[in-house]
């Protein structure tokens, strides 16, 4: 969970936020209110109504057991809500592992159990193209540039741009980052166990 960012936004739909993170995590634990891993939440089954997990998927070696977790942890009905990137530089190294398509992500979270009710792309190409390049940019910002203020401008502009020209043509097969939206499916009465 980090510094837990977007606290300010579920404040008014939420009763409770609860954050997790691990015990090795660079970030300032005291957001954190229960420490534990993507694999191993330390929750008892269907404790949560909601999942909430932003651009973690890439940096696991095994995602597939963490979607796993999330569906354990959650609530029959309950609603996971994840984001994770298609067109994006390597970050966080080494620890930068996947990309994910449309496709691939709907596999992965039907495979698991969930019933996928969105994969959404939040960009088009020019979008995708203006936010790398912006980064790209950015990597300039050193020494004497620093100052000027120039590579900063240079790099918002970019992205303003972008934002324009999506807006008139959005291909999101180049999209920077797909959302999905799952929810954890009732059990039918006829899907119980028999008792012996």
């Amino acid at each position: 969970c980090g510094r837990k960012p977007y606290r300010g936004m579920l404040a008014k739909i939420v009763e409770q936020h609860v954050g997790v993170d691990h015990q090795g995590s660079f970030h300032d634990p005291s957001n954190v209110d229960l420490f534990g891993t993507a694999y191993r939440v330390p929750a008892a089954e269907g404790s949560f109504d909601c999942a909430l997990c932003t651009s973690v998927l890439e940096h696991l070696e095994e995602p597939e057991q963490a979607i796993r977790e999330c569906h354990r942890l959650l609530k029959e009905e309950g609603v996971a809500i994840y984001s994770m990137p298609f067109l994006w530089h390597l970050h966080e190294e080494p620890r930068d592992f996947y990309r994910y398509t449309k496709y691939g992500l709907r596999h992965l979270f039907e495979k698991v159990g969930f019933e996928v009710l969105e994969v959404k792309a939040l960009s088009g190409f020019f979008t995708t193209f203006g936010t790398l390049l912006a980064y790209y940019v950015m990597r300039l910002n050193r020494g004497p540039m620093r100052w000027t203020g120039l590579v900063p401008l240079a790099a918002f502009s970019f992205q303003l741009a972008a934002w324009g020209l999506d807006r008139l043509s959005r291909d999101e097969r180049y999209t920077w980052m797909y959302m999905v939206v799952a929810r954890k499916r009732a059990v039918a009465v006829n899907e119980l166990p028999m008792a012996a």
